[in-house]
């Protein structure tokens, strides 16, 4: 009957969203669309202020394992809480377990990441007919000087050279999925999916020269039973940030923004899945992990994303430089 049809569709829904760390798109809704990432690069729109603040405080405040207790540095909708500055949070962050902490690190680099992109792709004249966009740098110093962030902002790029490490770690760790032969990057064109298959290849095996990897293997490393739900509560809190970020109220924004929280997602469930990567078949399709389109088309983009953002901070840095 229909009524059962729909209900193994379900259930096959359900049973593959318990290994994603990010909601998917549903591809078939008729409300989706398709966007060429080309010609619509991420920079600053305009999109700030008390909706903005309210997606990225939502996101620390209810997914960083946070009591609600223990206030954000530079957090502007927390109420006053005198001379504290935030060093509460750290001493508080200190006593958490390794995953918790990476967990906060990650985020904090994912928003250090879409902040330097927007200083450096910034709006400075919209003059008729001559449009310009470039670095703003007291738009960077706003977001990243210590003075001016109260020692924040060195915190947060640090963050962001973690979360580089991690999903560095994912390419290298993903490059023997891609590898295999019956994996083939499918658009209709035979030439073009060769040459694209043969240059991913190229920089996949790029990433396993880097010696300096994050090794993911410490973390969910104790008891079985307690990393396990550890785990699932970790899976569950990213996949809500990805939810949150369909709030996010500027078009331009919620699609780089989920685009980068889906990459980041994807990299967890590679650095999670070393054992049934490993255990693939090489001619045969896969059984107990898989990328969908969409994954692996965020996972790529969020690193190009990263790459770019480190490309920028040093722009920065040389910008400075001469400012002094």
């Amino acid at each position: 009957s229909n009524q059962t049809k729909k209900a193994f569709i379900d259930w096959a829904r359900y049973d593959d969203a318990q290994d994603h760390f990010c909601e998917l798109d549903d591809e078939l809704s008729p409300n989706a669309e398709y966007v060429d990432l080309l010609l619509n690069p991420e920079r600053y729109t305009g999109y700030r202020g008390s909706s903005a603040w309210r997606v990225w405080n939502s996101i620390y405040e209810e997914n960083c394992f946070k009591p609600r207790s223990v206030y954000r540095p530079l957090n502007p909708l927390a109420p006053g809480r005198g001379n504290d500055d935030g060093e509460s949070f750290y001493k508080w962050l200190e006593g958490l377990c390794l995953e918790k902490r990476v967990f906060y690190r990650l985020i904090s680099g994912l928003h250090a990441s879409i902040n330097l992109h927007l200083s450096a792709k910034y709006l400075l004249d919209d003059g008729w007919g001559r449009t310009r966009w470039g670095p703003n740098l007291e738009e960077f110093q706003s977001r990243f000087h210590p003075i001016e962030t109260k020692g924040e902002g060195p915190r947060r790029l640090k963050n962001l050279y973690f979360l580089y490490l991690i999903q560095l770690r994912a390419l290298s760790k993903v490059a023997l999925y891609f590898e295999r032969s019956i994996v083939d990057l499918y658009t209709g064109n035979t030439t073009e999916d060769a040459i694209t298959k043969k240059q991913l290849l190229e920089v996949l095996q790029e990433t396993k020269l880097f010696p300096m990897h994050f090794d993911e293997k410490s973390m969910f490393a104790g008891n079985k039973k307690e990393a396990k739900t550890l785990k699932e509560e970790f899976r569950l809190h990213f996949k809500n940030i990805s939810l949150i970020m369909d709030c996010v109220g500027c078009d331009k924004c919620r699609l780089w923004g989920k685009l980068q929280t889906q990459g980041l997602g994807t990299a967890l469930k590679v650095l999670f899945s070393e054992r049934e990567i490993k255990n693939l078949p090489e001619r045969s399709p896969s059984s107990g992990f898989q990328l969908t389109r969409q994954e692996a088309v965020a996972l790529l983009n969020a690193f190009g994303r990263l790459s770019t953002s480190i490309q920028e901070l040093q722009y920065f840095k040389i910008l400075l430089k001469k400012k002094r």
